[in-house]
């Protein structure tokens, strides 16, 4: 039997009121006393919004952290709360859910969350999206040393949250008739012009297709946990593990990352950025061969400093040139900045995806040694012949990880898509747990790693490629949790100021450099798709270049710097 609310829907089912039909009666305990960090709103009515929010609620954001028992058994507990700004997560949020995961990691205790959300806080722009990393990080660090993470998906739980956090759970159970998506209905049916077909982002049709393990109303929430952590709680309630894994260091989880952030996995960083960490601190080549990148959007080419205005074109042309299908792609940089390409197909288990591809190539301009490499990444024209690409590409993806790991290769990631499928058969295939396990499995990859955002990118698709250690964006390349439009849906219900919203989310080049996500600005003169072998090259140098600084460096410092970087991403800096 479900419980609904007007319309037949399911009932929203507060925060508090899940962690009290859970826990032990006057076993909670709150961790949300620590200070916040102030958003930086895109939004001029964000500052009003959040003050209704906190009114309407009572609570100061959108999640509740704490720690209580189940049935005697010591846990710890992340919850969100719909009715604060649609439990949507920004920088705050992100850092409020971060925290509570290093703290239960650092205690050793199993970890219970409870995600209900719209995704990620347009409000908050593009900066609020890239949170989707951190979190993801911190889970698989969580995971890998060994502590149960049990989720339980509320109604509704859609976007970046589902791509994220709600889909890395060792078991996972859902509240019945639960609406559990990638992309909410409302933008699919204003990027579409029609309904998203009905009845597949339910929880009992995740269920079907294997998705989830369970769906179980609230009030039984409480006896499947008790099962659960029975089987995977022995030796945990807060004490050491005698012969299990130990926690994650620099090289192979998230540890290292906190202290190198400032604090320790339990007080996790609340600002500024790794101090001596070359691959954060250095926005030129890493190691410091070369300077460029800040406010300015200032870029080092081949080494050298190149003026890039890229300040001086909108949002809207660079997002306009991106479409241009005549700009080059990740095709045109196998065929003239890469030579030894070697493609590979499909994920090795009996899927492929013509819209991704693979390779092992030495990438670099004409005339040079090159530098060997596994690429990945977007095929722009593949996409426009077959369609965007869905759960199998980024399977293929994480194939292209896997072989930089085993081989001991740098990995380059290629980002231009206008965003992943969006389909039935998307979402029955699992296209937000890929998304997740992309996102954790990148941030956490020993081998070194450059991502390129030539051209779109646009949603949860673009960003599964991007963590890397270094990121190069060709000037009119753009990062954003939505195609413009779609998010002028969520803020608007219209596309019409798609525009508009491309200038208030900090999607463009310059943006994305002053903000920490992109080291390394390729110029365009003017236009990629005026000049595509002249740029291909200044592309390849530059990939060859970082290729060749980063292996240089230190293992464990570059990966502790790459942790770092993602975990202070958005924070106030020191």
């Amino acid at each position: 039997m479900i419980d609904t609310g007007p319309g037949g829907k399911p009932m929203h089912v507060p925060a508090l009121d899940l962690i009290d039909r859970v826990l032990d009666p006057g076993s909670f305990t709150r961790w949300d006393d620590d200070p916040l960090p102030e958003p930086r709103a895109v939004d001029p009515g964000y500052a009003a919004e959040l003050r209704a929010a906190r009114e309407r609620t009572g609570l100061d954001e959108a999640l509740v952290t704490g720690e209580g028992r189940i049935h005697g058994r010591r846990v710890a507990v992340v919850a969100c709360e719909f009715g604060f700004l649609a439990g949507s997560i920004g920088v705050a949020a992100a850092e409020r859910l971060v925290r509570a995961i290093e703290r239960a990691s650092a205690e050793r205790l199993p970890l219970v969350a409870s995600p209900t959300s719209g995704g990620t806080r347009m409000q908050e722009g593009t900066v609020a999206f890239l949170q989707m990393v951190k979190i993801s990080a911190a889970v698989a660090a969580h995971k890998a040393a060994g502590l149960p993470y049990l989720v339980y998906l509320r109604h509704p739980t859609t976007g970046g949250v589902f791509a994220s956090w709600g889909s890395l759970g060792h078991v996972t159970a859902a509240q019945p008739g639960a609406l559990i998506g990638f992309l909410g209905p409302r933008v699919f049916e204003a990027l579409n012009g029609e309904p998203f077909p009905a009845g597949v982002q339910v929880a009992e049709n995740l269920y079907e297709h294997g998705l989830i393990d369970a769906v179980v109303p609230p009030e039984r929430l409480r006896d499947v946990a008790v099962k659960v952590l029975d089987v995977l709680g022995d030796g945990l309630n807060g004490e050491p593990q005698p012969d299990g894994p130990a926690a994650p260091t620099a090289e192979s989880g998230w540890a290292s990352a906190s202290a190198a952030a400032g604090g320790s996995p339990a007080t996790a960083a609340s600002g500024g950025r790794a101090s001596g960490s070359p691959a954060v601190l250095d926005r030129g080549v890493p190691g410091g061969a070369g300077g460029a990148g800040g406010e300015d959007g200032g870029s080092a080419v081949g080494g050298t400093a190149a003026h890039v205005d890229a300040a001086a074109s909108s949002a809207w042309d660079s997002v306009r040139r991106s479409r241009d299908p005549r700009r080059p792609g990740l095709r045109a940089l196998l065929r003239y900045g890469a030579r030894d390409v070697t493609p590979l197909r499909g994920t090795g288990e009996g899927e492929s995806e013509p819209s991704l591809r693979l390779a092992l190539a030495r990438v670099g301009s004409p005339g040079g040694a090159g530098a060997p490499c596994v690429v990945l990444g977007h095929d722009r024209t593949r996409q426009s012949e077959y369609g965007p690409f869905g759960p199998a590409g980024l399977r293929q993806a994480r194939r292209g990880m896997r072989l930089a790991a085993e081989l001991g290769l740098p990995l380059v990631t290629v980002v231009d898509t206008a965003g992943a499928a969006l389909s039935a058969d998307a979402e029955q295939g699992g296209l937000a747990g890929e998304i997740a396990r992309c996102l954790a499995e990148l941030v956490m990859l020993p081998a070194p790693t450059v991502c390129l955002l030539l051209g779109e990118g646009a949603g949860g698709g673009a960003l599964a490629l991007l963590p890397a250690d270094r990121v190069l964006c060709a000037e009119h390349g753009w990062l954003s949790p939505l195609p413009p439009e779609g998010a002028s849906a969520i803020l608007f219900r219209t596309t019409t100021r798609a525009a508009e919203i491309a200038e208030r989310q900090g999607i463009r080049s310059a943006d994305l450099t002053a903000n920490g996500v992109v080291d390394r600005i390729i110029p365009e003169l003017p236009d990629a798709a005026a000049e595509p072998e002249p740029f291909i090259h200044r592309v390849a140098d530059a990939l060859a270049d970082e290729l060749t600084a980063l292996r240089g460096l230190d293992a464990t410092t570059r990966i502790a710097g790459r942790l770092a970087r993602y975990r202070t991403l958005g924070l106030p800096q020191a």
